[in-house]
């Protein structure tokens, strides 16, 4: 019972949120700096993990400026405001994201990058847009998993859309995530949201869990150094293996 009143009060407080974001997106962004767009950004983002029960612990120094661009692994439907909060930055996510209602209008607003993963062609559109951001000194993510996994082994990396870094010559930040509950210390996998997990379920065992912390260690930025980038991406895996477990 107690679970239940929980989560309905968190998912009351997120809804309210959600709202208020887009009322933000809607009268206040055209009207803002860039720079005070991500402001915003990273404080919703704050503000959204605060009213699902989620804390946020940083380790490692977050890049100050671009470029560069940020890999991390991927768990959650959390992970995205988890690294906003942590730092901003434009991510790069699949095509229907922009679809979805509200969530696609606030992934937009947050300077998203859109990719079609099945068309080649697409894939080097992207890179194309990646390089030009990166070249103009922005913050970007991705997660090159390319789907969520379960939190208890990393999935191969593809390397495709790292040609944006090596070919503009910018460092690479590994970035390791990891859910924790706070009393206890243990890994919590209340945030899953994996293979024929729905959306619906995984917010809802979220936030009727017990208070979890989202913790976002960052690694040291590195250059390719002469590597392909399947030799960089091979290389970033065990990077970021290590750092998720941390």
């Amino acid at each position: 019972m107690l679970r239940s009143v929980r989560a309905c009060w968190r998912l009351a407080a997120m809804l309210g949120h959600v709202l208020h974001g887009m009322g933000v997106v809607a009268w206040r962004f055209p009207r803002l700096s860039p720079d005070q767009q991500q402001a915003r950004v990273q404080a919703w983002a704050l503000g959204l993990l605060a009213r699902a029960g989620i804390a946020l612990e940083v380790h490692g120094t977050p890049p100050v400026q671009g470029p560069v661009l940020l890999v991390a692994n991927h768990l959650s439907w959390l992970d995205i405001p988890v690294m906003h909060a942590a730092r901003y930055c434009r991510f790069i996510s699949k095509s229907d994201v922009k679809a979805w209602p509200i969530v696609g209008a606030l992934a937009t607003a947050a300077g998203t990058l859109y990719i079609e993963r099945s068309s080649r062609r697409d894939a080097l559109r992207v890179v194309h847009r990646m390089h030009e951001a990166l070249q103009a000194g922005e913050v970007l993510a991705v997660f090159p998993e390319g789907t969520t996994g379960d939190g208890r082994t990393l999935l191969p990396f593809h390397a495709n859309l790292l040609q944006a870094a090596l070919s503009a010559d910018v460092p690479v930040q590994p970035v390791g995530l990891r859910f924790v509950d706070r009393r206890t210390g243990a890994t919590s996998h209340a945030p899953s949201y994996v293979g024929d997990e729905t959306l619906v379920g995984s917010i809802w065992r979220t936030l009727a869990a017990p208070p979890i912390t989202a913790v976002v260690n960052f690694g040291t930025p590195e250059h390719a150094q002469g590597r392909d980038r399947r030799a960089w991406s091979e290389h970033l895996h065990a990077t970021v293996d290590a750092l998720r477990q941390r």
